[in-house]
């Protein structure tokens, strides 16, 4: 049951937040840049039982994606601006976000280690 909610729950806010993007396009992205997936994944895991580690840890994971996803996002906006097609812009976006990470992680490793 906690799942069908969760999917339904998760596509209700999408197409919201899509519709309003679609009518005013930068309130939409303000909208969708709020953390709202990762506060409903919170809510989730607590209701699901998890234990206050297990949230901390996810929390991290979140910070530490923080980064990336902003490349990814200036990547896709850049190749927008230049009229790059929107599937080729978010592959772009994507594999930028992914060599990111391994960046990430290697400069992690080196100063944390």
């Amino acid at each position: 049951m906690y799942l069908f909610i969760k999917i339904v729950s998760s596509a209700v806010i999408i197409g919201i937040v899509t519709e309003i993007a679609r009518r005013f396009p930068v309130y939409g992205g303000i909208i969708a840049a709020l953390p709202l997936i990762s506060i409903l994944s919170i809510i989730w895991l607590t209701v699901q039982g998890e234990s206050a580690k297990t949230i901390n840890q996810f929390t991290s994971g979140v910070i530490a994606g923080l980064p990336a996803t902003i490349v990814m996002l200036l990547l896709i906006y850049m190749a927008l601006k230049h009229s790059v097609h929107l599937s080729i812009a978010i592959l772009f976006g994507v594999i930028g976000w992914g060599v990111f990470l391994i960046i990430q992680k290697y400069i992690t490793e080196i100063f944390f280690s």
